[in-house]
């Protein structure tokens, strides 16, 4: 195994960039709810989801970062 792969192993870097990437998403997800002049219920079920779906990434990723 070369050492970069080792390193990238070794400091998580993946799933670290993937928690950045969802947190970002997510960010940009509630920005668009809140500039909605009236969220519809389809476009508020859809915060929802994305928000479970965050909360959900987030604990399985400090649960795996001990």
């Amino acid at each position: 195994m070369s050492n970069t792969f080792e390193k990238i192993l070794k400091y998580k870097l993946m799933p670290r960039l993937m928690m950045l990437v969802m947190t970002v998403m997510y960010i940009r997800c509630i920005e668009w709810a809140l500039q909605q002049p009236d969220l519809s219920t389809q476009q508020s079920a859809l915060i929802s989801v994305v928000s479970g779906a965050m909360t959900g990434a987030f604990a399985v990723w400090l649960g795996s970062e001990k």
